[in-house]
């Protein structure tokens, strides 16, 4: 007999398929013996009260062996050597999911990507952290993975009417994420595993008989009757097919390219902000209703706060649960932070993106001659500005939170996760007004609903600025390819359709449906 039962628990039982079993005996009239195999199929931690409790949803196999099934059935590549081919430009979420969905429908994918492969990138992000050092096109935002694979690593989303969300986090189990991801309410694979999964996705292109060209920057499109025809690469190339353009939230150059190009623009609503760090310990306290934190079962505690403030939305982005602050810059002139977790999220720290929201007509006036590209110019301005007030550094300026609130200097910062090193700086003097005081604003609201998160323990780390793409690129709502040029597919968060990991990954694959079926 097979059984699927909802269970809530506590979480030294949750921690233990033993455990679980003695409790299933006990509460189903069923004999330990008699339980062959269990198998967890969802997972979530209940924290609202004061005795957490963990929900579980279980297959249990009673007098009959566990089969060795899978949550999400693998896909089979099959070659696609000789057939139409396709251009597929950048090597993120949207990129990579897009390149596979064409490989499954029966299109050759040429991926281009302007920076190096996983693994050399990794090299380039500990320059960096260690020595200050920006290469321009190999960064924590340009390279294979796009610019999740070393500053994020997380899959929750809730773009959840884009696509099938299991089909996307079971790809990347097959190859090679735990499969706990596609049990976990907030699945993450961490930084430090996603790396390994990217290079095991490019390797399934490569052998289908796909393309990969690293260190590939596209700088035109090309146009033949109002359809698009291919790419030219900065080194002279020329790759024809239709186009996806998947190129990530940060290719400001794209940006511009495509607004020379006479591609129309929309400007959008962006957030920006601080990076949040606290001491992990002082989360686990609040969330878990205890002095102890969470104690030895349950894990490195999450938040996820969210207000208005003189109309505009005031929240917790990108929440990094014993993770590290890292320097997500892609400009040698320029400071922007962002937050990771490895998998074990083991780290002393917990940080988010703390950020206001925007509107273009938000802007000063001085932003009205930029047009489209408004936002864009904000945003870099103000990682300029936080580069400057550093000291033309990567050592980012940093402020205690209630000193922040407070309007006081902080005379010396407490340790930080952030590598190159934080100093004191008077963010809620340089940072833009009307986004510092819905800033303070914000965080007083925060510490009154959750005592303790208001804390001159916790520092704010300037600036956070890569939340979203600056700019939309209208398209199609059917055929999803841009409404003025046949042939140019929009994709992901670079093209304004997507916020994140896997809602980028489902974009990418609609588009690759798109581009098929007018092949076919």
């Amino acid at each position: 007999m097979i059984q699927e039962l909802q269970l809530r628990v506590n979480p030294r039982t949750a921690a233990s398929m033993g455990e679980i079993a003695q409790y299933l005996a006990k509460h189903n009239d069923i004999s330990v013996d008699s339980i062959q195999g269990i198998r967890i199929l969802k997972r979530s931690i209940d924290a609202r009260q004061r005795n957490v409790v963990v929900n579980l949803k279980v297959r249990v196999y009673v007098d009959e062996p566990m089969m060795q099934d899978y949550l999400v059935p693998p896909i089979d590549y099959k070659p696609v050597d000789g057939k139409r081919q396709a251009i597929v430009v950048g090597m993120g979420p949207g990129g990579l999911f897009a390149a596979l969905r064409l490989i499954e429908l029966g299109v050759k994918p040429i991926v281009l990507e302007r920076g190096k492969d996983v693994m050399r990138r990794r090299i380039d992000a500990s320059r960096i952290q260690r020595e200050g050092i920006v290469d321009p096109e190999s960064n924590y935002c340009y390279g294979e993975g796009g610019a999740g694979a070393y500053s994020d690593g997380k899959l929750y989303t809730r773009s959840k009417k884009r696509g099938s969300v299991d089909r996307v986090l079971g790809i990347f189990v097959q190859h090679g994420a735990r499969e706990d991801i596609l049990v976990d309410a907030h699945p993450h694979i961490g930084s430090d595993k996603l790396p390994g999964v990217i290079k095991a996705m490019r390797e399934t292109i490569l052998r289908c008989g796909g393309e990969v060209h690293f260190e590939t920057r596209v700088t035109r499109l090309l146009v033949k009757d109002s359809t698009v025809t291919g790419v030219e690469t900065a080194g002279g190339e020329s790759f024809a097919g239709p186009v996806i353009l998947a190129t990530g939230h940060s290719a400001r150059d794209v940006y511009q390219m495509l607004n020379d190009s006479d591609i129309t623009l929309e400007a959008k609503g962006i957030a920006v902000g601080v990076r949040l760090e606290h001491p992990q310990r002082i989360i686990d306290q609040i969330q878990y209703h205890s002095v102890l934190g969470r104690g030895d079962y349950l894990p490195a505690a999450e938040y996820n706060f969210v207000t208005q403030v003189d109309h505009r939305g005031v929240y917790s982005f990108c929440m990094c649960p014993g993770g590290f602050v890292v320097p997500a810059v892609s400009e040698v002139d320029g400071l922007v932070v962002n937050g990771m977790s490895p998998s074990t999220r083991g780290s002393h720290w917990a940080n988010s993106g703390m950020v206001v929201e925007l509107h273009p007509e938000d802007l000063p006036d001085q932003y009205k001659k930029y047009g489209v590209l408004s936002m864009m110019h904000f945003q870099q301005d103000m990682e300029r500005r936080a580069f400057v007030e550093a000291g033309n550094t990567l050592i980012a300026g940093a402020q205690r939170m209630k000193d922040f609130v407070d309007g006081k200097p902080s005379r010396n910062i407490p340790p930080s996760s952030y590598l190159p090193g934080v100093q004191p700086s008077r963010l809620d003097l340089w940072m833009p007004p009307f986004v510092a005081t819905r800033l303070r604003k914000g965080f007083k609201l925060f510490g009154k609903n959750a005592r303790g998160f208001l804390t001159n323990d916790a520092i704010v780390i300037g600036v956070e600025t890569r939340t979203s793409s600056p700019l939309r690129i209208p398209r199609d709502n059917e055929l999803l390819h841009h409404v003025t040029l046949e042939g140019l597919y929009p994709c992901g968060e670079g093209a304004g359709y997507a916020g994140g990991i896997v809602s980028s990954a489902i974009d990418g694959e609609r588009c690759a449906e798109a581009l098929a079926a007018t092949l076919k």
